[in-house]
């Protein structure tokens, strides 16, 4: 039997002043994960109420091609960046769902 899709949403919110800078990370992001095998989508927003808040919404075909995307050299390098970037925590929650 095959693996689910995991669908991931994950929420950040800039530091004071630092939002373009995050932005610019967020989106150099982009390109590298959309070429990750098992990437089905890795959308971008940014909150029209607080533009300091970023929220990616992405699916992947299994936990275990998410597992190889956190342990991508990008999104490492992107991670010890967030404590300049970063107010709190990166919120990661993951999905299953539950109507087609």
């Amino acid at each position: 039997m095959s693996e689910k899709n995991v669908t991931v949403v994950a929420e950040m919110k800039a530091k004071l002043g630092k939002e373009a800078e995050l932005k610019e990370n967020l989106i150099g992001l982009l390109h590298p994960t959309h070429q990750e095998e098992g990437c089905i989508n890795y959308d971008m927003h940014q909150s029209a109420e607080d533009s300091s808040t970023f929220l990616f919404y992405e699916n992947w075909t299994s936990k275990e091609a998410l597992d190889q995307h956190l342990a991508m050299p990008h999104l490492k390098a992107f991670f010890a960046k967030t404590p300049d970037l970063i107010d709190g925590e990166v919120k990661i929650s993951l999905w299953d769902k539950v109507s087609y």
